[in-house]
């Protein structure tokens, strides 16, 4: 009877070790998941400029890696802050006054029902689905909330990541248990996926916002800065995209009776930031990559529920480090056929 070896059964005995202990550290950190999905996210967007700092100019590491938290840090808290700023006072009073938001809707959307003879909610449907929005609003604001703390999180994990910059990328990399060429994989897919998601998926929304204030302020809408957040957030949903923000507010405007100022928006929206969408992508295709919509469609949904706003980012980013993944496990472990073939 033929016996295993025992350099084997150490290996064995090893790897079952470093699974267990993993899997304990894994199940007892999984909060800080996202933070470090964010801190990679910054350090890959961060580490080009750390490096020509430390370089070319001479900045000590520590020096160079204060300021770049700082200015990113504040690059990001200004936007969001102004968003929260502005929506603030309109959110709070949505759920101050419930029930005449509810009778303002009704009223809207019996308005369009009469001037134009169709149906399109009944009152019980609108009772329904405004305590649905109300409880999906609810769990993205206290999301929201912890994914501002999660931020808190990603910086402190940031300031070690850039602070050791070289050593911790050779460190990573001679870690995996890769083939060398599958180490350079990953190394230029995992930087082009953080572009693409963290830089791409932004810039999309902020394009088509732009376009959308400039009829916004042109046709005197009223606060055409919300309607600009609206957009802009939109913006950054595939599929939909901007039609979640134009064609509410031309069916808003339609029911206060300015047909003419309803059907500029409609059309504008239509026409010119669904043109200025395909444009920008079609840039953003050739110069930072592209990411499919379903992912950024599934990643936007999961990402909501795990980190609030900004997993208009995160989540993406997450589906595609999955994706990501499974093509390495491919490339690593899938042999050509002709080399399966018995000789």
């Amino acid at each position: 009877m033929r016996q295993i070896p025992g350099i084997y059964l150490r290996q064995l005995f090893l790897l079952l070790l470093i699974g267990a202990i993993f899997g304990i550290l894994f199940w007892n950190l999984r909060f800080f998941l996202p933070a470090l999905l964010g801190a990679y996210t910054l350090y890959v967007l961060l580490r080009g400029v750390m490096f020509f700092l430390t370089g070319r100019w001479q900045w000590p590491r520590k020096l160079a890696a204060a300021v770049l938290m700082l200015v990113s840090f504040v690059a990001i808290l200004l936007p969001v802050n102004w968003v929260f700023g502005m929506l603030r006072d309109r959110v709070g009073s949505l759920f101050q006054n419930s029930d005449s938001l509810l009778q303002n809707a009704e009223r809207i959307i019996r308005g369009v029902e009469e001037r134009y003879g169709i149906s399109l909610l009944t009152p019980d449907n609108m009772r329904n689905f405004s305590e649905w929005g109300a409880t999906q609003l609810q769990g993205i604001v206290g999301a929201t909330f912890s994914g501002l703390g999660i931020l808190v999180i990603a910086y402190v994990i940031l300031w070690f990541m850039l602070a050791e910059a070289k050593n911790m990328e050779h460190s990573f990399f001679d870690w995996l248990p890769l083939k060398e060429e599958n180490v350079e994989y990953v190394r230029v897919h995992l930087n082009n996926m953080v572009y693409a998601n963290a830089l791409g998926i932004p810039l999309m929304g902020l394009v088509q916002g732009l376009a959308g204030l400039l009829i916004y302020w042109l046709a005197g809408v009223r606060d055409p800065w919300l309607w600009f957040a609206v957009t802009f957030f939109a913006g950054m949903m595939p599929i939909f995209g901007v039609a979640l923000a134009y064609v509410p507010l031309s069916l808003i405007l339609l029911a206060e009776g300015q047909d003419a100022t309803a059907l500029l928006i409609f059309l504008y929206g239509f026409i010119v930031v669904g043109s200025v969408d395909n444009l920008a992508r079609m840039w953003l295709l050739k110069k930072i990559g592209h990411t499919h919509p379903l992912i950024t469609l599934f990643g936007v949904i999961v990402g909501l529920k795990l980190f609030g706003f900004i997993g208009f980012i995160f989540g993406p980013i997450l589906i595609s480090l999955f994706i990501l993944l499974l093509k390495i496990y491919q490339k690593e472990f899938d042999r050509p056929a002709a080399t399966t073939q018995e000789t």
